[in-house]
């Protein structure tokens, strides 16, 4: 089992899981920015530059099926008192290999720092870029342990018209031939679906604690 969490992400994106062992790996931080849990088959990788003896020693006073114990909230919240960080919503992890080709539909990068889903992307991720389409916004990003992250948002007359599933894809086309990784909260269906048919695959659940 590899002790990196970029080489894990790597190796995951490949299809390349770590054991299902029931097991939980505890890695350093790959950035001061972010730390949290990614919950794969049956085994998790807990990622922190806090003592990996709290770790297992906080896991274990968890309550719960040990399989379950990483993305219990009462560990969550342990965690979180520890580092002093913030934490959303657990989100489901999924990953798009590259595509060649162009984008099917006309896409202008642009510099927007005042558009909200730009100043979110860029307190998640480094080296954003930004497109607009006509109804929709693109934006890609360096986020944990360095992995291309995709964001789009869709305005509100223009959804159910495949807009989203359009947009996604061209995110697989403008990664530079490397994969691209979204964080989809799990209730958010309709986000899920157009993800789902534009090729990207589920690889586990991560909860990602930021700084405050």
């Amino acid at each position: 089992m590899t002790r990196n969490l970029r080489d894990i992400l790597t190796a995951a994106a490949r299809g390349v899981f770590p054991a299902a062992d029931g097991g939980t790996t505890v890695v350093p931080q790959h950035s001061a920015r972010d730390a949290g849990v990614i919950a794969f088959t049956a085994h998790s990788v807990v990622f922190t530059d806090e003592d990996p003896r709290w770790v297992r020693e906080a896991l274990a006073e968890v309550d719960c099926d040990a399989l379950a114990a990483p993305m219990n909230a009462r560990f969550l919240a342990a965690l979180l008192d520890r580092t002093g960080r913030r934490h959303d919503t657990i989100d489901l992890l999924l990953v798009g290999s590259p595509l060649s080709g162009e984008p099917a539909l006309p896409l202008a990068e642009i510099e927007d720092p005042d558009h909200p889903r730009v100043v979110a992307s860029r307190r998640r991720r480094d080296g954003v870029r930004v497109w607009t389409a006509e109804g929709g916004v693109l934006v890609l990003g360096r986020g944990v342990a360095g992995r291309l992250e995709v964001a789009v948002e869709v305005a509100e007359g223009l959804r159910h018209q495949g807009l989203g599933r359009r947009l996604v894809t061209a995110a697989r086309q403008l990664g530079g031939g490397e994969p691209v990784w979204a964080q989809v909260s799990p209730g958010n269906a309709r986000s899920l679906r157009a993800f789902q048919a534009a090729g990207y695959v589920p690889v586990g659940s991560e909860a990602l604690l930021g700084p405050r």
